[in-house]
């Protein structure tokens, strides 16, 4: 009986405290019920109050970092946490819906960013509480009914089979051409490109095995002009290194992501392209390959996302194969 009542009774009060009051009504609750009678001369303990914001945020971190984390999305987290409890000046366990609300809105007008910036911190913050929820720090997570922040979605362009050759086509050295090719080829991200070893390319099979986000290793493939270009550039190294992609100069350290960018960004400008950035690369498989029949659940393991709605920002559908599938399908 007194479970029961316990039970409405907390239901009934959900929309109206917070996390900290929430957890003192159920401790005298519980003291209270089971005796159905207060004597005057009870006291009733406060409910603790329990590890503090830094103590919290610190475990969540923890967490996010066993999950296989990078250094620098870690980085990140820690800095959307810490303004936003700054800015709302309370214990984590007493932060309530319109807390957050207000803080977002805040940070808006602050930082003059767009709708998408806003997003990923509402997401990042809702991250975060729904952890503690689920390691029953709090009772609910203030976020949950703060929906995802509408947004405009710019259609972003992909690289034509034209802007490809030329870059083929104008890429200085076999590094570089060999470069051009994987990406493409494969779709992999600039971080899985530069981690990529000799030992991890089988040519025989034109695939190489890649470790993305999380730590995950996943098969990629490429096809038989990158095999050859490749192998050229294999060929014509001298130097010792196991990295696949090394620097021109020596001692010929392996290649770092920013190494990659730049050259790429210095390529689209030597070729009047405009900017070339290896993402570009990524989208440009994502979207050919849905274009061609290729399943979504395919791109998806192709791509090495966890969510396929992921794969479906990626690729923007050509719109000249809309207009032929209405008129097979529908006209």
């Amino acid at each position: 009986m007194s479970n029961d009542l316990s039970e409405i009774v907390v239901q009934a009060m959900l929309p109206h405290l917070d996390n900290a009051q929430m957890g003192q009504l159920i401790n005298v609750l519980n003291q209270v019920l089971p005796r159905f009678v207060v004597s005057p001369r009870d006291e009733l303990e406060p409910a603790p109050l329990g590890p503090s914001n830094d103590e919290l945020i610190q475990l969540f971190l923890d967490a996010k970092h066993l999950e296989g984390c990078s250094s620098a999305t870690l980085r990140y987290y820690r800095t959307t946490i810490t303004n936003m409890v700054g800015r709302v000046e309370k214990h984590i366990s007493h932060v309530r819906t319109e807390d957050v609300r207000t803080y977002l809105s805040r940070y808006e007008k602050d930082s003059c960013c767009s709708k998408v910036t806003v997003d990923n911190v509402r997401r990042i913050i809702s991250s975060f509480f729904s952890w503690l929820e689920v390691e029953d720090y709090i009772l609910k997570s203030p976020v949950r009914r703060i929906h995802k922040i509408k947004s405009l979605r710019p259609v972003r362009e992909i690289y034509s089979d034209e802007v490809l050759e030329k870059m083929r086509d104008g890429a200085r050295t076999a590094r570089d051409l060999a470069m051009v090719d994987l990406l493409a080829s494969t779709g992999m991200r600039v971080g899985e490109l530069v981690k990529l070893d000799r030992s991890d390319v089988d040519f025989e099979h034109r695939e190489c095995v890649v470790l993305g986000k999380g730590n995950k290793e996943r098969v990629v493939y490429f096809d038989a002009r990158t095999k050859i270009h490749l192998r050229e550039y294999l060929s014509s190294r001298t130097d010792g290194s196991s990295a696949l992609f090394v620097s021109l100069s020596a001692p010929h350290r392996r290649l770092k992501v920013n190494g990659v960018e730049s050259r790429l960004r210095d390529l689209g400008r030597e070729l009047g392209l405009g900017r070339v950035h290896p993402h570009k690369f990524r989208r440009t498989l994502a979207t050919k390959a849905i274009d061609k029949g290729m399943p979504i659940e395919q791109v998806q393991r192709l791509l090495g996302h966890a969510n396929i709605d992921t794969t479906l920002m990626y690729a923007m559908v050509d719109q000249g194969n809309v207009r032929a599938s209405h008129r097979r399908y529908i006209a």
